[in-house]
């Protein structure tokens, strides 16, 4: 069933009305089907584990001035004192654009001595919708959006949001990036257009850039992630790191087994699997602290 939902979430191969129809057979009946998909989806109303009014940070929604007429509407959190020590980060959204796990990752980075930026990749477009349109929901709505997105023009937004992390935002240093999903590619990306803007990355289950001769322009430290059971992503993984490999690239790759794609998420039920998630997310704070 997640592979079948990630078939619909990623591929778009089919509609939604094939994908319940579908999820019912295999469920037993739609009521079943629904409440699996309940399970699989991400909930918007989750209870984050930081919360905005937290006394260990300052947080809150800003609109980034990238230059050029350009901007990026996004969440940032930084630690209550010392901010300015800190280092930055930058963390990308799912295929679903920003919503409040996004804002919760970055506030758990500010408890973890972070100061981070969610970055709202669909700012052109208008922003990560919140409401659905009456017969679409708005995740529905954001994947359509993020797959109309022009790709160079999204990653050079990236690429300057690094730069105004550096040049604007409290911290020290050039920025990090940590990106899951659609945005765990978008790391993968960056690596490769940003040099020295992007001090180092990690990727949760990113697809692999379809140039692989790209490697030899990253510059960063890149840490992967994969989840076991994630066919689709990792069929393009050995190459990929074969490609850092041969460019001199530090690299790191960490397989978690019997992990489905998405395992991070921790309000997506049968996807998220807490101990791949506690191991992985210690790498990726050791990771970008170093």
């Amino acid at each position: 069933m997640i592979d079948l939902y990630d078939r619909f979430t990623h591929g778009g191969e089919f509609s939604r009305r094939d994908l319940m129809a579908q999820m019912a057979q295999m469920a037993g009946g739609a009521t079943a089907a629904s409440a699996m998909i309940g399970l699989i989806a991400a909930r918007s109303a989750a209870a984050p584990m930081v919360t905005a009014d937290d006394k260990r940070i300052t947080a809150g929604d800003i609109v980034a001035d990238l230059g050029g007429g350009r901007s990026m509407r996004g969440h940032l959190a930084r630690p209550a004192r010392d901010a300015d020590n800190a280092p930055r980060v930058l963390v990308i959204h799912e295929n679903r654009g920003l919503n409040d796990h996004n804002r919760d990752l970055v506030r758990r980075l500010a408890v973890a001595g972070f100061v981070a930026f969610a970055a709202d990749f669909l700012t052109p477009a208008g922003g990560t919708p919140t409401m659905g349109d009456g017969t679409t929901s708005a995740e529905d709505i954001a994947r359509t959006m993020i797959g109309k997105l022009d790709r160079s023009q999204t990653v050079a937004d990236g690429v300057a949001t690094l730069q105004w992390l550096a040049a604007k935002a409290p911290g020290k240093g050039a920025a990090g990036a940590v990106g899951f999903c659609w945005g765990g590619g978008m790391v993968n990306a960056l690596a490769v257009a940003a040099g020295p803007a992007l001090r180092a990355g990690v990727a949760y289950y990113g697809a692999a850039p379809q140039d692989l001769v790209g490697a030899a322009r990253v510059q960063a430290r890149l840490m992967l992630h994969y989840a076991g059971l994630d066919e689709r992503i990792n069929a393009g993984a050995p190459a990929w790191q074969a490609a850092l490999q041969a460019a001199g690239v530090r690299h790191e790759a960490h397989v978690y087994a019997g992990a489905n794609h998405g395992f991070n998420n921790d309000t997506a039920a049968a996807r998220y699997d807490k101990p791949a998630a506690d191991l992985a997310w210690s790498r990726t704070l050791a990771w970008l602290k170093a």
